[in-house]
Order: C-alpha cells, then sequence, then structure tokens
C-alpha cells in the first residue's frame, strides 16, 4: 500500500512554480498577479483566501485580497470584475465560493474574462475541457491528475469511479478521466446501492462531503482510493469520505485527509496563475 503524499507533491510544484516566476521576470519582465475576492464572512473561506495569498507570496506571485460584506450587491462585484478584467497586472482572477444567496453565482462566473479564469470554472472553459482542448482546469481536479502522474497510475481503460457531481469537482473529474481514456461512471448521493458500482472499479474518486461514505467492504483488493472529502468531527479532527483506516488494507494506493488531496488544490491554482501569465498578449 503506497499513500500518494499531496503535501510532499504540493511542495515540489510550488517550487516548480518558484523558478518559473524567476523565469517570467528574468525573460519577460512578467510577475504574475492573482486577486482573489471573498463576499461575506465565512471562516472556511476566509481561511482558504489567507492560505492562497500566503502560497503567493511565497512563490513570488503578486496577490490581490478584496474582502467585501455580505451586503455587497451583485452589480458592485460584477462592476470590481469588470476592474480586475481591465487590469494588466492581475493574470488570474478567482471569486471565494459559496457567494451569499442574493447572487447569482453563474452571473458572476461568466463576467470574468475567461483567460483570467484560473478557477477553470467559466463556461468557455469548462467547454473546451470536456471537448479535450487547451483550458484553465479547476484545480482540484487538476490536482488529482497530477497525483496519477507522479505515482505513474496509469488510467487507460481503467474502470473509475467517480462518487460526486459538483461542478467544482464530480464533473470536471468525470471530464479529465474520460479525456485519459478512463472507463468512468459518476455516481451521487441518489445512486442506488453505491457498492455495486466501488466493488467493480480499478480506482475509487470519492467527493461527497460524507464522512464514512465509503468503507472497506465496498473496494476491491488493489484498489485505488482518492479521497477529495474534507469535513471536520466534533472533535475538531479532519476527515474524508472514506474510512481510511479500515480502508487502506486493502488499497494498492490510498490519499490520506489530511495531507492528501487538499495541499494540491493550491499548487494547481498557481500552476493556473502561471498559464495565465504567459497568455498576457493574447488578452489585448
Amino acid at each position: 500500500m503506497t499513500i500518494l503524499d499531496g503535501k510532499a507533491l504540493s511542495a515540489k510544484i510550488k517550487e516548480e512554480v518558484r523558478v518559473e516566476v524567476e523565469e517570467l521576470q528574468k525573460t519577460k519582465q512578467i510577475t504574475p498577479g492573482l486577486a482573489v475576492v471573498l463576499v461575506g464572512d465565512d471562516a472556511a473561506s476566509a481561511t482558504y483566501v489567507n492560505s492562497k495569498h500566503k502560497a503567493c507570496e511565497n512563490a513570488g506571485i503578486y496577490s490581490e485580497v478584496h474582502t467585501r460584506p455580505s451586503s455587497t450587491t451583485q452589480e458592485e462585484l460584477l462592476s470590481l470584475i469588470e476592474k480586475m478584467n481591465n487590469d494588466s497586472k492581475l493574470d488570474g482572477i478567482l471569486v471565494q465560493l459559496p457567494l451569499p444567496k442574493h447572487i447569482d453565482t453563474t452571473t458572476v462566473l461568466e463576467a470574468i474574462n475567461p483567460l483570467k479564469d484560473v478557477d477553470g470554472f467559466h463556461p468557455y472553459n469548462v467547454g473546451r475541457m470536456v471537448s479535450n482542448l487547451d483550458a484553465f482546469l479547476p484545480a482540484t481536479p487538476f490536482g488529482v491528475m497530477r497525483m496519477f502522474q507522479e505515482y505513474n497510475i496509469d488510467l487507460v481503460g481503467k474502470n473509475v469511479c467517480v462518487i460526486g457531481s459538483s461542478d467544482i469537482v464530480g464533473k470536471p473529474m468525470a471530464s479529465l478521466l474520460i479525456n485519459a481514456k478512463a472507463t468512468v461512471e459518476v455516481c451521487n448521493s441518489k445512486t442506488k446501492d453505491l457498492k455495486t458500482h466501488t466493488l467493480r472499479a480499478d480506482i475509487i474518486i470519492v467527493a461527497a462531503g460524507r464522512v464514512n461514505l465509503v468503507t472497506e467492504d465496498m473496494i476491491s483488493e488493489g484498489a485505488t482510493l482518492i479521497d477529495v472529502g474534507i469535513n471536520r468531527l466534533e472533535n475538531g479532527k479532519l476527515v474524508g469520505d472514506a474510512d481510511f483506516e479500515g480502508c487502506k488494507n486493502k488499497c494498492a494506493y490510498i490519499t490520506p485527509v489530511p495531507g492528501g488531496v487538499g495541499p494540491m488544490t493550491i499548487a494547481m491554482l498557481l500552476k493556473n496563475t502561471i498559464k495565465a501569465a504567459k497568455l498576457r498578449n493574447k488578452r489585448k
């Protein structure tokens, strides 16, 4: 059994980014820039935003954080995005989700210049991703794919069960796997007899937000288990969507929580920001 170390891989990628930033500054006099917008006072969102800001600083990326109260109107937010779209020193724009209920998330995401959409949520990038064209990829699925690459986990012809069908993880994850020539099943909270699907899978990717959704009896011997879930128990402990202690006995590869997929998300966001910086000329 091999534990997929997202923390170590994330550190490796962040170092790659730091070197790329230095190269861009040296050869093209470009310092990549990322703006993050946080609306409201959600504690978890604030923690993520701070982590992103710190990661940018450590990599040499110019970073702006725009905090706005939950009373911010949709028009005010769209005005801020337009301003950032036109700011030449900003290569990436990220609006932290979820947004307050009075703001339409789709309208806001569609307002971001697709060439600055480092979250990969704009329909332009989603469509290109599904069509297997070059695009900004959502950071979490992008990170999982990088893990497969790093650990030489072959996807071609493999049966993969994706549990969770969100726009942020499940759907893009399935698209990337299909593009990699895997055979993909997408399950969700309404799936009947989930165990029959997971037992057929060579690889299980769970991103449903439910503690112990995947247990040892649901996986076949030698399977790979990627746990994207992050849940905080009453005692404060962070756990995923799978029973790690039980499942690890059967797995060839498994991600821990914390320290698995989580650290990869910010690392791949930085990768997207570098990619956006290299497209500066195309945005003009």
